[in-house]
């Protein structure tokens, strides 16, 4: 039966220092009193951010299809990014969504906060819907090859539950924003 509490840190020591991400290896004693060893790949955090047309009949969101190496495909998601050194979590938002679609929003409301992979991953992502879109240019980063567009709630539900939207992040924000539509 697991105690209630936090782990006790023994030790940690830096495995690899990357220039996204870092890991750590860590000796800790659980919250059950066992000793045990973590590695934790490590992340300064991310914005999601879940670009809504609610000008038509139906709310339409804007996914971005880019090759994802780990996943070996490409795939459909929503616009996000990490968080620089020194940056607010909405204005990290602002920054990613103008630069991978050349958007911007007149309205930002934070949604959730949720861990991608808990077991393993110590990066938290801050879900953002923004709405009252304005078109711009996209300003993508060298090696960002971005298709843009904008699909029916229906379809991205429909895209979720048939699989065919793997990015647990957008399928977190756009069974939220269906829930809203109920």
């Amino acid at each position: 039966m697991a105690k209630s509490g936090r782990a006790k840190l023994l030790s940690s020591r830096v495995s690899y220092r990357g220039p996204v991400f870092w890991v750590t290896t860590d000796r800790i004693r659980e919250p059950s009193g066992i000793d045990v060893r973590r590695d934790l790949v490590r992340h300064s955090g991310s914005v999601v951010v879940m670009a809504v047309d609610d000008c038509g009949a139906e709310p339409r969101v804007l996914l971005l299809r880019q090759y994802r190496h780990a996943a070996q495909q490409f795939l459909w998601e929503l616009c996000a990014g990490r968080i620089d050194e020194g940056e607010s979590e909405l204005g990290a938002a602002k920054r990613e969504l103008l630069e991978e679609t050349g958007y911007s929003a007149r309205h930002w409301k934070r949604i959730l906060n949720f861990y991608a992979s808990p077991g393993f991953l110590a990066e938290t992502m801050s879900l953002y819907v923004a709405r009252g879109l304005r078109a711009g240019e996209a300003q993508p980063e060298d090696d960002e090859v971005i298709e843009l567009k904008f699909f029916p709630l229906s379809k991205a539900v429909r895209w979720v539950m048939r699989g065919v939207i793997k990015d647990a992040k957008t399928i977190v924000g756009v069974l939220w924003l269906s829930q809203q539509y109920r």
